[in-house]
């Protein structure tokens, strides 16, 4: 049956927790899905000559898939333009070597969706090029590239009437309204309230906003891909989004805003994230668990990768060479703990390591009160090696009454630029409580290694900080720093 959508509409999603997240991690999904009946597109009137719009014709192969118990939807050699489709369960996107799918550069093409997981991101999007929401065993795999043509988008801003409409919709349910510098822009995957998911061997390329966004999913395997993600404002390479049992691994990308990117937009913590082996570029933060955070973040590991500069020249958002390598944030509430990275190189950016306790407050919902200050601790940073930082310095920093606890850097050794002077002072770094967080929020710091405040317990062992040119400031500054241990020589 063909599946069809409203202009605006509402979908239902159902949260179902799965208990055997490992199967996931294993490559069970793939088994399961690639055991089924394979639909080839182009057998169902679906042309691949990138001129001709599919997108009824490739959901009516979906939803076929679907109804015969679910397998794997085939694109060979070619490229199929579409608006927005519909995954479904027990069904797979498998896009062969020579195969793209190309994102419709027209917005009618994409239905604005209201999801049933109210959170911030509602102020941001209610469009994307796949969609899916409160389904289970899914996945899009393959040697193909999923374009969203994301460039031909940029700077589009939706109409008065589109925002009266888009308004009373979202409204009415107490939901933060899309603003009309994002609307237009449609994200390149959304999936909602879904569970076993498969994301392996693709290329992703120039989203209209953020790449991929999961959102409150169990049972999430992401391996295997590269994404580039430039042309547009906000193009981060993935959104793991109040999501449980994840697995990113052997990833590559390039992005003008964040790369790996945690967030916890609504109230369902980020929880249980394994990434390894993975190659990060940004001109903003290529490794980050923020900005949005009510929800909080557990049980993260982040081992054995790589943060470079970027490859493209124009920068729309952030620095050239990037702004933090590893940033850590709590400022609209939540507690991040259990947090551990190690056997990381980051090359470039102007501080490789930010942690920030702040108090933004931002809520889950449009209608409630702002949220309350979050909790930071329980952090390991180990074997961290960085080259060709900055002048500005590393920050650790909570606020006044809320202190970051339990952090420790071992084996940490950081070459920075140098050349700062003494008049950078500890006294002159304002608090910024409620302010955006990002490693050069306070400016050029008074340390030009550490600058730590607001913290108790704190732990550096055979952490090194090489200054290239001579530097006046000190290399660590402790101010209101409870119960700190250095072990050998900073300098």
């Amino acid at each position: 049956m063909l599946f069809s959508a409203p202009v605006i509409g509402i979908r239902t999603s159902v949260f179902i927790s799965c208990f055997c997240w490992l199967l996931v991690a294993f490559g069970g999904l793939q088994a399961s899905v690639g055991m089924a009946a394979v639909h080839d597109v182009t057998r169902s009137g679906v042309v691949g000559d990138g001129k001709t719009l599919n997108t009824a014709a490739i959901q009516r192969v979906i939803d076929a898939c679907a109804g015969e118990g679910g397998g794997t939807v085939h694109f060979p050699a070619g490229d199929y333009l579409t608006g927005t489709i519909y995954l479904k369960d027990n069904v797979r996107l498998d896009l062969a070597a020579e195969a793209r799918i190309l994102g419709s550069t027209e917005v009618a093409h994409y239905p604005i969706m209201l999801c049933d997981f109210p959170s911030r991101v509602d102020n941001y999007n209610a469009r994307a090029l796949i969609w899916g929401e409160g389904l289970k065993n899914i996945g899009i795999t393959g040697q193909g590239i999923v374009d969203g043509q994301g460039p031909a988008f940029h700077g589009k801003m939706a109409s008065v009437a589109e925002m009266t409409q888009v308004k009373q919709l979202f409204a009415a349910h107490g939901r933060y309204v899309p603003e009309e510098s994002y609307l237009n822009r449609p994200f390149l995957i959304r999936l909602i309230g879904c569970r076993e998911i498969l994301v392996e061997g693709v290329t992703l390329r120039c989203s209209a906003m953020w790449m991929q966004h999961y959102h409150n999913c169990d049972d999430v395997t992401i391996r295997g891909i590269t994404v580039f993600n430039h042309g547009c404002r906000n193009n981060d390479m993935i959104d793991i989004d109040g999501c449980r049992n994840v697995v990113i691994a052997d990833c590559v990308a390039d992005t003008s805003d964040d790369g790996l990117t945690l967030k916890s937009t609504g109230n369902a913590a980020t929880e249980n994230v394994t990434v390894t082996n993975c190659t990060m570029r940004s001109h903003c933060n290529p490794i980050k668990a923020g900005t949005e955070s009510a929800g909080g973040f557990k049980n993260i590991t982040i081992r054995d990768c790589a943060v470079k500069p970027s490859e493209v020249d124009e920068v729309l958002l952030g620095r050239r060479e990037g702004l933090a390598g590893i940033a850590l944030e709590i400022v609209d509430g939540g507690t991040l703990e259990n947090v551990h990275v190690s056997n990381i190189t980051v090359e470039g950016t102007h501080a490789p390591i930010f942690m920030r306790l702040g108090n933004r407050g931002r809520p889950a919902k449009r209608i409630g009160p702002a949220q309350p200050v979050g909790t930071f601790r329980n952090v390991v940073f180990h074997n961290i090696v960085a080259a060709a930082a900055s002048q500005t310095g590393c920050s650790i920093t909570g606020i006044p009454g809320h202190r970051i606890e339990n952090v420790t850097l071992s084996d940490v050794r950081i070459e920075v630029a140098g050349g700062g002077v003494s008049q950078h002072a500890p006294d002159g770094v304002p608090e910024l409580e409620g302010q955006y967080p990002e490693c050069i929020m306070f400016g050029v710091l008074p340390a030009y290694g550490f600058f730590c405040r607001h913290v108790d317990g704190l732990k550096l062992e055979k952490v090194k900080v090489h200054s290239k040119q001579p530097d006046a400031r000190p290399v660590l500054i402790f101010h209101d720093v409870l119960n700190a241990r250095v072990h050998g020589d900073a300098g």
